[in-house]
């Protein structure tokens, strides 16, 4: 479990159509509920050592209340990261656009390792540890080859625009 991902410090309702604020419940519940079986693609978007921005699609998932996604060492989401860990991550949820900022981190504690690797095997990706990273017989080619490296995302703020009711757009910020 996080210290920040349990609930924002503040939000701010940016409906400009007189919709109330949506609770960050709603999001999280629907993480928690569809990754890793839903077909949702999820992408990172990370800072090359230029400035220039990078996007690359992963697999992602909601575990105690944290979001983990995967990289090959010699990804460009990977190399870029261990430079800047600054990024965002983009999800098309049912009925809400989801946008997570935040600071993503390699993941090298067994115990985590092992977690995440077993939410990913009951979500149908055979993954298992192998040292300090994952693998698995087959992955998206956006990857890269195995080892995989685990990182996991420290939520700053979150945009959700929802398009199904209850309608409305929220900012929630966290603690970080």
């Amino acid at each position: 479990m996080t210290d920040n991902m349990n609930e924002p410090v503040s939000t701010r309702n940016l409906d400009q159509y007189g919709s109330a604020e949506l609770p960050w419940s709603r999001a999280r519940d629907i993480l928690a509920s569809d990754s890793p079986t839903a077909d949702l693609t999820f992408f990172v978007a990370t800072v090359r050592p230029d400035g220039r921005p990078h996007s690359a699609g992963v697999g992602a998932i909601w575990v105690d209340d944290a979001l983990y996604f995967v990289g090959g060492p010699g990804t460009r989401r990977s190399r870029n990261l261990a430079v800047n860990p600054a990024c965002s991550i983009s999800v098309r949820l049912p009925g809400l656009d989801l946008v997570l900022e935040g600071d993503a981190h390699r993941v090298t504690d067994s115990s985590t390792l092992e977690r995440v690797a077993g939410v990913y095997r009951d979500g149908g990706w055979p993954a298992s540890v192998e040292g300090d990273a994952l693998t698995a017989p087959f992955t998206a080619p956006s990857a890269g080859p195995p080892p995989w490296h685990l990182y996991r995302l420290t939520l700053h703020t979150a945009f959700g625009v929802a398009g199904a009711e209850p309608h409305g757009a929220t900012r929630w910020d966290f603690a970080h």
